[in-house]
C-alpha cells in the first residue's frame, strides 16, 4: 500500500504576483549552464554505485545534459499556446500533454510565481483547471481516451498542490481523485473511458501515479483502491518478467518494453518496494538498455518516450546498479536524438516528445517528490 504521510510538505507564502502560491526551491539550480552542442559519449566506466535509491551521484548531470535541457525548455516555452495549452498533430489542445509540459517545467524548479519559466507553469495550471469538469474529469478533448489525460492532469495537480497548498487546486484535485476511485473496474484497473468496465496496464499506471501524488499531498485515497490496483498489475506479469497489456484472464498478450516499464513503475508507486516480481521486471527491462546502437529500436518506436518515461522512474526507484547503468545511457541517447531547435520528435508530437524527454533528463534534479518515491516528511 502507499506510505502514510507523516506530515504535509513544507510550503511558502505566495508572492504578490502569484495567486497559486509557490514552493521555495529545495535545491539551488546549478549555475553556469554550459552551452555545449555535442552530446557526451556513452558512459563506459562504472563508478562506485550507491546502494540506496535516490542517492545523489556526481556523475549524473554533465554539461551536455544541462545544455540540452536548457534548449529543450526554451523550445517548450515558445511552443506553448496563449491559453497555456499544448497539443499535437491532429490532437488539438490536450490535457495530458499540457500536464506533462507543466511537470517538465516544474522539474527544472519552476512554479507559478517562482523561476525562469514561472509564467509558463502558471499557464499550464490555468489550462488544466479550466479543463476540470463538474464530474471531476479533467479533459479538454475526449476523443483520445480521456482517462490518459485525466491521470496525467491529476498527477500534475497533486504535485503542484503539495507544493503550494492552493485551495482551488485542492478542490479540483479531490474531485479528480474521487473520479479515479469510482472508475476502477472489478479487476483493479482502469481503461480509456471514465467508467469501471475494463482495464489495461497503460491507463492503470497513469491513475496509480496520480493517486500517489494526491496521497502524498494529503488527499485521502481509499486503501482498497490501491490494494486492488496492485493485484491487477501483478495479474499482467508474464513468466519472462515482462508485462502484458491486459490481465491474463482478459487475453493478456506478450511482454513489451513500454508496458513492462509501466508495470514495474506501477508496483513502486503503489507502495511495493521489494519482491521477485520487481526483480524479474527490472531484469526484463535491461534487455532494452538504451545505446546509440539502438536509436531506432523497432520494439521501442511508437512508444519510445512513454516507455522510457516509466523505465527511468523504475530504475531510479530501484537504485544501485539499475539506476547507475540506465540513466547515463538514456541521457546520452536522448541528447543524440535532440533536434538543433531544442525539440524532440516521435510518437505523437514534438510537444509530447519534448515534455517527456525533459522529464526523463531531469530525474536527477529530484525536485518532484512523486518521481523520487518520497512523501512528506521523508
Amino acid at each position: 500500500m502507499m506510505h502514510k504521510p507523516s506530515g504535509r510538505r513544507t510550503r511558502i507564502k505566495p508572492s504578490p504576483a502569484c495567486t497559486c502560491g509557490a514552493l521555495a526551491l529545495s535545491i539551488a539550480l546549478l549555475a553556469g549552464l554550459a552551452h555545449a552542442q555535442d552530446a557526451a559519449p556513452l558512459s563506459t566506466d562504472k563508478p562506485a554505485i550507491a546502494k540506496i535509491p535516490a542517492q545523489v551521484r556526481g556523475d549524473e548531470l554533465n554539461d551536455a545534459e544541462q545544455a540540452s535541457v536548457e534548449k529543450g525548455l526554451a523550445w517548450l516555452a515558445h511552443a506553448q499556446a496563449p491559453d497555456g495549452s499544448f497539443g499535437g498533430e491532429g490532437m488539438g489542445k490536450n490535457a495530458a500533454i499540457t500536464a506533462l509540459a507543466g511537470l517538465a517545467f516544474m522539474e527544472a524548479g519552476n512554479l507559478p510565481g517562482r523561476g525562469k519559466y514561472a509564467d509558463n507553469t502558471s499557464k499550464c495550471l490555468s489550462f488544466i483547471l479550466s479543463s476540470c469538469q463538474e464530474s471531476g474529469l479533467i479533459a479538454s478533448d475526449q476523443s483520445h481516451g480521456p482517462m490518459y489525460g485525466h491521470g496525467f492532469a491529476t498527477l500534475f495537480l497533486g504535485e503542484l498542490y503539495g507544493m503550494t497548498g492552493d485551495d482551488n487546486v485542492r478542490d479540483k484535485l479531490q474531485k479528480a481523485v474521487r473520479l479515479i476511485e469510482k472508475c476502477q473496474n472489478r479487476e483493479g484497473g482502469w481503461r480509456y473511458q471514465p467508467a469501471p468496465i475494463d482495464a489495461d496496464i497503460s491507463v492503470t499506471i497513469c491513475q496509480i501515479m496520480a493517486l500517489r501524488a494526491a496521497r502524498d499531498a494529503g488527499i485521502k485515497v481509499e486503501k482498497d483502491v490501491i490494494d486492488n490496483s496492485i493485484k491487477y498489475v501483478r495479474s499482467c506479469q508474464n513468466d519472462d518478467g515482462g508485462f502484458s497489456y491486459m490481465a491474463h484472464q482478459g487475453g493478456g498478450g506478450g511482454s513489451g518494453f513500454a508496458r513492462s516499464a509501466a508495470g514495474v513503475a506501477s508496483l513502486y508507486y503503489a507502495g511495493v518496494f521489494e519482491g521477485d516480481d520487481l526483480t524479474r521486471g527490472l531484469k526484463y527491462l535491461t534487455k532494452f538498455t538504451p545505446s546509440r546502437a539502438n536509436l531506432t529500436n523497432p520494439e521501442m518506436e511508437g512508444h519510445y518516450y512513454y516507455g522510457n518515461y516509466y523505465a527511468v522512474q523504475a530504475m531510479f526507484l530501484a537504485g544501485g546498479d539499475w539506476w547507475a547503468n540506465w540513466y547515463p545511457a538514456i541521457r546520452d541517447q536522448l541528447i543524440s536524438r535532440q533536434a538543433p531547435t531544442g525539440a524532440w520528435s516521435g510518437d505523437f508530437s514534438e510537444d509530447y516528445a519534448t515534455s517527456m524527454a525533459l522529464i526523463i533528463l531531469q530525474m536527477p534534479n529530484r525536485y518532484l517528490p512523486v518521481y523520487t518515491g518520497k512523501g512528506p516528511g521523508d
